[in-house]
């Protein structure tokens, strides 16, 4: 069997380590980070904080299109449809619901806003 070099394994274990996501909240409770919330990466998370959501309980109460028009607004450009079915997902899960997949509110969507 041939030898395995240490210097690769090693880099081959810190690169993975480097791609690790966050671990998601099971429940709004235990949400501290915005990337703890389910569907919520490291750039939504930007996203959020540019138009002043700095905590994931900043999101209870909020009108996901609200948010969604706020981001276009700050960042000058139309967003595409599927960040609004994202925010969709955070407000409902900051409000109590189960976490589910940002495209199951797609069809949601469509139906309350139409085309965005």
């Amino acid at each position: 069997m041939p030898a395995v070099s240490t210097s690769a394994v090693s880099t081959s274990a810190v690169s993975k380590a480097h791609t690790i996501k966050s671990p998601k909240a099971r429940t709004a409770a235990e949400c501290v980070r915005l990337e703890q919330l389910p569907n919520i990466g490291p750039s939504l998370a930007e996203d959020l904080r540019l138009i002043g959501i700095l905590h994931p309980q900043d999101l209870r109460g909020k009108d996901a299109f609200v948010l969604y028009q706020s981001l276009c607004a700050a960042t000058g450009q139309r967003q595409d449809p599927c960040v609004l079915d994202t925010f969709m997902a955070a407000t409902d899960f900051m409000s109590g619901a189960e976490a589910a997949p940002w495209w199951h509110y797609t069809p949601q969507r469509k139906v309350l806003f139409g085309q965005v």
